[in-house]
């Protein structure tokens, strides 16, 4: 296929306060192996250096890059997209690192797949300086994400570094809802109950950067986010199940460090949902 004939593909980077990564961040899209790629940086309301840092890239780069009074990251993507112009959109965290042949993989994947609304992959961990951590896992096969995997927790899920989104399939279901802080877990849900699959792929395309302030390392926040989005789909047989299932993970893990707010959780699971994890977190409560 010819330049001229492959898809555009609009990354989307939305900066707040990650100075430290931010040049990184961006000089990995810039390095990307696929040809036809159209750069946006928004820095939604940053207190540090941020802004400095970008502008030095953009004056030698040349990229899309404004700044704003903080917006939040969903309001931010739906503004993004609203002027972008490519047909595939990459919402990417402005301290992860893309490898270098990320979009070439993913568009050829999406290639005659009207089907798959977002192409995802695998992720390998760094460090706040990049140095890479130790792997958990022996990395995932390709699967195929339909509505109730998602929703139920029967498969992993898709790497947020790693979305790369139909245009048309964020259209049908209305962009990001800025009223969920947890934007990915609602927008994936919507898109697969719209018809849509998600396929991840086996190859890592990019790198999760580790570090203090992690949106997931915010418990309160991670357990209130989920939960009002799983809200949003209580039509459905298993959400009582699927709200309880959530709740005992976060128990067990709140129970070493957090012990109010386990007590708090362990108040909202029904005894007919309690299982192993509950009684586990149970006795981290009472003898730790």
């Amino acid at each position: 296929m010819a330049v001229s004939e492959q898809p555009l593909v609009s990354v989307i980077i939305a900066s707040y306060n990650h100075a430290p990564y931010i040049e990184a961040a961006i000089e990995s899209v810039l390095n990307q192996s696929y040809p036809t790629v159209e750069l946006l940086v928004v820095d939604d309301g940053s207190s540090d250096d941020s802004v400095e840092r970008i502008q030095a890239l953009q004056r030698r780069h040349g990229f899309d890059f404004r700044v704003q009074a903080n917006q939040g990251l969903a309001r931010t993507l739906n503004d993004c997209i609203a002027r972008a112009r490519g047909s595939l959109i990459a919402p990417f965290g402005s301290d992860d690192v893309m490898l270098p042949a990320r979009l070439a993989t993913q568009v050829a994947y999406l290639q005659g797949k009207p089907e798959v609304g977002i192409c995802a992959g695998n992720i390998e961990q760094i460090d706040a300086a990049g140095a890479a951590r130790p792997r958990r896992d022996r990395g995932r096969e390709f699967r195929r994400l339909d509505f109730e995997a998602i929703f139920q927790g029967d498969q992993a899920g898709a790497p947020a570094p790693t979305l790369l989104f139909r245009r048309e399939a964020l259209e049908r279901v209305g962009g990001f809802d800025p009223s969920i802080r947890l934007e990915d877990l609602l927008v994936e849900l919507k898109i697969t109950r719209a018809g849509y699959f998600i396929d991840v792929l086996p190859d890592v395309l990019a790198r999760y950067r580790v570090h203090g302030t992690n949106t997931y390392k915010n418990r309160r926040f991670m357990i209130e986010a989920v939960m009002a989005t799983y809200a949003r789909f209580d039509d459905h047989p298993a959400y009582p199940e699927v709200c309880a299932r959530f709740l005992n993970s976060m128990l067990l893990k709140c129970a070493s460090d957090d012990k109010a707010l386990a007590r708090e959780l362990l108040r909202q699971i029904p005894l007919r949902y309690w299982s192993a994890k509950t009684l586990r977190a149970l006795g981290r409560l009472l003898f730790a």
